[in-house]
């Protein structure tokens, strides 16, 4: 497309204006020849605003979660809906406790079955890092162990406050961020649908 103006008639030896072009729109993801940057705007913004919370209370910091989506801090201001019926209709996974050797294989499992873009909140110590059970031999040190985190939460136990700002910070996040970018290889390649599918978790071979 030509921005510039046409030499005006008549202009006698002066060279002619040279065309410049606007830049090719940066693309999103999977929508690369449908979706051009002011649409990655856009779905970010409905990301940002509508993130279904699938909860995996685990200890102690499940209460603080809970206080957080009550009345008096209220999240569903900022566009959280807590309690999705299950992982399937779920856009974020906050893993508030102790998360145990035991239990880490269904924590995996059930990010699994999240359909992407899907993101994780790692709520509290014992979460973030095995907290005052570090070193028992049964606790995983860290959910960041089994499944990518985006945003991490300190605290033992964090108030909600903290969950609030934490919240905050995944849309900041998600308000910035590029889906190709995202599920880009080391290489920058963006991989294919096939290789978004995980092998935890398959069908029964006929």
């Amino acid at each position: 497309m030509d921005v510039t103006s046409p030499s005006s008639a008549g202009a006698g030896d002066e060279p002619a204006a040279v065309p410049t072009f606007l830049p090719e729109p940066k693309r999103l993801g999977v929508l690369s020849r449908l979706a051009p940057e002011p649409m990655k705007v856009v779905l970010n913004w409905g990301r940002r605003y509508s993130l279904w919370v699938f909860n995996f209370g685990l200890a102690c910091c499940a209460i603080e979660f809970i206080a957080a989506s009550m009345a008096r801090h209220d999240f569903i201001r900022l566009g959280v809906i807590p309690f999705a019926p299950g992982p399937r209709q779920a856009d974020l996974m906050i893993v508030s406790g102790t998360v145990t050797d035991k239990m880490a294989p269904a924590v995996k499992r059930l990010y699994e079955q999240m359909p992407e873009p899907k993101y994780v909140i790692s709520f509290g110590a014992c979460s973030n890092c095995g907290g005052p059970y570090w070193d028992s031999y049964s606790v995983t040190k860290g959910v960041d162990q089994i499944i990518p985190v985006d945003v991490y939460v300190p605290g033992c136990p964090p108030r909600p406050e903290a969950l609030l700002q934490g919240i905050l910070k995944l849309q900041e996040k998600i308000a910035r961020e590029s889906l190709g970018e995202r599920y880009a290889d080391a290489a920058g390649a963006r991989p294919s649908t096939a290789a978004l599918r995980s092998g935890l978790v398959k069908g029964e071979e006929k």
